[in-house]
This record gives C-alpha cells, sequence and structure tokens, in this order.
C-alpha cells in the first residue's frame, strides 16, 4: 500500500471568503481560526471578508493562508487522515513544519507572521515582481535570467514552469525574451521578489526569531524546499535559508515518489500544487484536501 502526503500551498491561491464554509461546517477548523485570531486579531475576518488587494499584502497572505492550510488539515487529521510525509511550497513550509510536529501550532503562526512582516519590509524596499515562465526548460530560462543583473530563477515548479523574481525595470524586458523564445512569462498575485537575494535581510532577521522558537523532534518526514529531502540538521537554519533559496518543487516531489508516496491531498485554497503533481508524475493521485473530503465524507 502507498504513502500519503499532505502538501500546503503557498502565496498566490488566496482569495476573499476563504476558509469561512470551512469554519462553519468543521468545529475543529473553527477552532483553528479561533487560535489564530487571539495571536493575531482579524486573521479569520480578513480570511473571510477581506478583499483581494488586503489578501494580496504579504504582511495578511501568509498568516491568513496558514490559518486556513492549518483549519483544512486539523480536519483531515480529525477524521483519522493520517499523512507520512509533509511538505509546504514556501510559506507553506512553515504551516507543514507545524503539521509535523516541530513545533506547536500558536509557534508556527507566530512565525508566520512574522516571516510574512519581514518579507513584506523588503519588498517594500524595491519595485520588484515575479512571474511564471511556461513552456520554457529550466536551463533555458536560467540562459535568459544570467542576460539581466537582477532577475533570478527562485521555483522549480513542474516540467516546462519555473518561476522567476526580479526588478520590474527589467522583468518587462524579460519577458520579451521568454515570449521570443516561444515560452510566456505570466504575472504572479504577489508583492515582492521571493526566494531570491532581494530576500536576504528578511532571511537573516527570521533567522533571529527562529532562534527563539522551541523545536521538537517531529512525528512526520517533513520535505525541505532547499534540498528536495527530509529534514534534517538545524531545522531553523532550513527555514530561514529557504526565504533566499530556489524552492525545489519537481525534486522534492520526486523525492517523495522515489520513498513510495504516491496520493498527494493539497492542503490550501486552489489547487496550484495539484496540477504542478499531476504534471510531475501522471501515475500518481493528486487532490484539493476538499475533493479528498467529498471522497471519505460521501
Amino acid at each position: 500500500m502507498g504513502k500519503l502526503a499532505f502538501l500546503f500551498s503557498g502565496q498566490g491561491d488566496q482569495y476573499p471568503g476563504m476558509g469561512k464554509e470551512l469554519a462553519e461546517k468543521y468545529p475543529a477548523a473553527e477552532a483553528i481560526f479561533q487560535m489564530c485570531d487571539g495571536i493575531r486579531p482579524g486573521t479569520s475576518a480578513q480570511c473571510f471578508a477581506g478583499t483581494e488587494e488586503e489578501l494580496k499584502e504579504t504582511k495578511n497572505t501568509q498568516p491568513c493562508l496558514f490559518a486556513m492550510e492549518l483549519a483544512a488539515a486539523e480536519v483531515l487529521l480529525e477524521k483519522g487522515i493520517r499523512p507520512d510525509a509533509v511538505a509546504g511550497f514556501s510559506l507553506g513550509e512553515v504551516a507543514a513544519a507545524a503539521a509535523a510536529g516541530m513545533f506547536d501550532k500558536e509557534t508556527g503562526f507566530r512565525l508566520v507572521c512574522k516571516r510574512g512582516e519581514l518579507m513584506q519590509r523588503e519588498a517594500e524596499k524595491f519595485d520588484t515582481s515575479m512571474a511564471a515562465v511556461v513552456k520554457l526548460t529550466p536551463e533555458r530560462v536560467e540562459e535568459l535570467c544570467a542576460g539581466y543583473a537582477q532577475v533570478y530563477p527562485v521555483n522549480y515548479n513542474c516540467p516546462g514552469q519555473i518561476t522567476v523574481s526580479g526588478l520590474a525595470s527589467q522583468m518587462t524586458e524579460f519577458a520579451a525574451d521568454v515570449k521570443a523564445a516561444g515560452g510566456r512569462a505570466l504575472p504572479l498575485k504577489v508583492k515582492g521578489a521571493f526566494h531570491s537575494p532581494f530576500m536576504k535581510e528578511a532571511a537573516a532577521d527570521f533567522a533571529g526569531e527562529l532562534a527563539k522558537a522551541e523545536f521538537y523532534e517531529g512525528t512526520v518526514t517533513l520535505y525541505s524546499n532547499v534540498t528536495a529531502r527530509p529534514y534534517e540538521g538545524d531545522p531553523a537554519e532550513l527555514l530561514s535559508r529557504q526565504i533566499v533559496s530556489p524552492v525545489q518543487w519537481e525534486k522534492l516531489i520526486r523525492a517523495m515518489i522515489a520513498q513510495g508516496v504516491d496520493t498527494f491531498i493539497e492542503i490550501g485554497p486552489g489547487r496550484t500544487l495539484t496540477n504542478m503533481v499531476k504534471k510531475i508524475d501522471a501515475e500518481v493521485k493528486a487532490v484539493t484536501y476538499a475533493e479528498y473530503l467529498t471522497e471519505v465524507e460521501a
């Protein structure tokens, strides 16, 4: 029998109203939102009734997504659905670490609130943006990025899709180069050049926050965005380095599959990771948490 993994979403899938129905239907989810409101008042209100523009602000996006994702995970866990492994895309890795028992939920939420503030602080220092490049090989995208002083390949998502971060003034010309090479550069719903050198100071300050947190052994295998392997060594070092390092998502998913994972449940408001997994390996099962709940409750 194959193994099951929870995958926690990153920024970009947020939408106004996310988690509202979940909290209304499941007490376990409502309890998570109440916990988050106790630490950061107004979190559930932002999730349930915030505007799209408000949710785009990184300082809001990260805590709101963490709350919604942890709420969804708690519902699955309450129903006896337990993962053999977990991973999270970018900010989702903090939620995954909490789900794995690396630190308690309250600590995870406080950390993600700080992470969002620090990354927004750095994003506001520069006029930057991100785009998903499709239809080109990783090598070709790297070649195109090398032609610019401050455009970087940052997220290796799945075959035919790599995210880049860079100065807005260079991204327009970069997008034209991508088109000339036969690809497309699709702007992302984020404000900042994440997982790039632009986030260096955020990573350094987040390391300071992590140094204050109490870490535990963890009860579930957690895979790292940085190494694409299970966590080993100092978890705080990996979580801080992640902010300035490329997300090795395709390698990570392939590593999980190699260890016997054949069912992936996306924990988040969208289906971005579900679609990526299907492009990485069409033979494995990849569904959203809502789809999985529908199956279980049928």
